[in-house]
């Protein structure tokens, strides 16, 4: 096929250089696919649901939120499973289930037979984004995590920027009904074929070291605590709690953005308005890698949590083209580094041992403050009809989130050492 050619040109590149890094080249693929067709496809297929007045927008919007819980709970299931199968089954499992989905989104007739497909189509995306894949990073390094991690992750918002734009002239040209099989098709087309091909389970699967270490002839033990031992931890909790807070704020706000743009700014200038956030999130993710070479995570989550807050407060009181612009780029690099850093900071503080059981709790707590911002916003905006109001809340949302991570960070100091079972 015509397009895998630039695909084998890119890991021919990485001939000769550690595995891992065509890993994190395969993954950012696949992020690439089920972002750009499932995370930040929503409003698009929302958009098409309730043009032709079959759902409303409430009864479409819910749908989403059910996608995204459906989510979170599937992968409390999907973790032990992790430790067990190959994470390639796993992936090429999750991409036929989210293909169903999206296929019959296109002939959906009720409302049962809507929430029933977003709850299909969510359970399969969640086996193609971030725990499986943090899953799969974590086990294949510990000294270049954090850059793995940022180069594979930025895949979801070059999926954003790529893939959900086609995904949207697509359905506009032909409508949702043909275009949902090409959509499935897509999904199968980006994720299948690079997992079977390139996706490993772990260093040792391929006698090898995390990192490109020497093989010494032995299984490299895996790192860390227990799943029982870190669910003590109380600071596990409080950044879970934080992150609900952190995204109800951050998706809260990236859901509302052109609702704000097209308030506030001419029409001619929204297209260069909207790029803003996705760009600088990918510099943003990329350059945050590097610096956390140098910088504590802890503390570098702690500044991105208040470059969050800050700039959606610009945002709500802004009306001039200037600073909305700062803001959204200042938010676009919290964005791309706030997503990345959960995962990171679970796998340097409690190591793989248990990870993917105790980031899916993790994963699920951030799940329903993504359920939440998007609506809550909207409700607030009904309410008052501009958007001053809704990114208030969301910069509150914001701070608050601090608060709480800096109570985590201190009972996270007192705590007792942490014991493995």
């Amino acid at each position: 096929m015509l397009w895998l050619s630039p695909v084998k040109w890119a890991f021919s590149v990485l001939q000769g250089v550690f595995y891992g890094w065509k890993i994190v080249a395969a993954l950012f693929v696949i992020m690439a696919f089920s972002s750009g067709l499932g995370f930040y496809n929503h409003s698009i297929l929302l958009q098409a649901l309730a043009s032709d007045s079959q759902f409303s927008v409430e009864q479409a919007s819910f749908a989403v939120s059910v996608f995204f819980i459906v989510s979170g709970l599937a992968g409390l299931l999907m973790a032990p499973l992790l430790d067990r199968i190959d994470i390639r089954w796993i992936m090429i499992s999750g991409t036929l289930l989210a293909a169903l989905g999206l296929q019959r989104m296109g002939s959906v007739q009720t409302v049962l037979e809507l929430y029933l497909v977003y709850m299909l189509f969510g359970f399969g995306f969640s086996a193609t984004s971030l725990l499986p894949t943090t899953t799969l990073l974590a086990r294949w390094f510990v000294v270049h995590r954090a850059r793995a991690l940022s180069i594979a992750s930025t895949g979801l918002s070059v999926g954003g920027i790529l893939i959900t734009p086609a995904s949207a002239v697509l359905i506009q040209e032909v409508g949702l009904a043909q275009a949902s099989y090409w959509l499935a098709g897509l999904y199968l087309i980006g994720v299948i074929p690079i997992s079977i091909w390139i996706l490993r389970p772990s260093p040792a699967s391929m006698q090898l070291m995390p990192d490109g270490a020497n093989w010494t002839g032995n299984q490299p033990a895996t790192d860390g605590v227990g799943f029982q031992a870190a669910i003590r931890d109380l600071f596990f909790w409080g950044l879970n709690l934080t992150y609900i807070f952190v995204m109800v704020a951050q998706v809260g706000g990236i859901s509302h953005q052109y609702g704000l743009i097209a308030e506030r700014l001419p029409v001619h200038i929204a297209p260069v308005a909207i790029a803003i956030m996705p760009a600088f999130s990918i510099f943003g993710r990329l350059a945050g890698g590097f610096v956390l070479q140098y910088f504590p995570t802890l503390m570098f989550t702690l500044s991105m949590m208040l470059v969050q807050a800050i700039a959606l407060l610009v945002l709500a009181l802004s009306y001039q083209i200037i600073w909305i612009f700062a803001a959204l780029a200042v938010l676009g690099i919290a964005v791309g580094n706030l997503l990345m850093l959960q995962p990171l900071i679970v796998a340097e503080r409690y190591g793989t041992r248990d990870y993917s059981r105790l980031f899916s709790w993790a994963n699920l707590f951030t799940v329903v403050g993504v359920a939440i911002g998007p609506g809550l916003l909207g409700w607030l905006y009904s309410l008052s009809s501009s958007y001053e109001l809704p990114y208030l809340l969301a910069a509150g949302s914001g701070f608050i989130a601090i608060g709480l991570y800096l109570g985590s960070l201190y009972l996270g100091k007192t705590r007792l050492a942490l014991r493995a079972d």
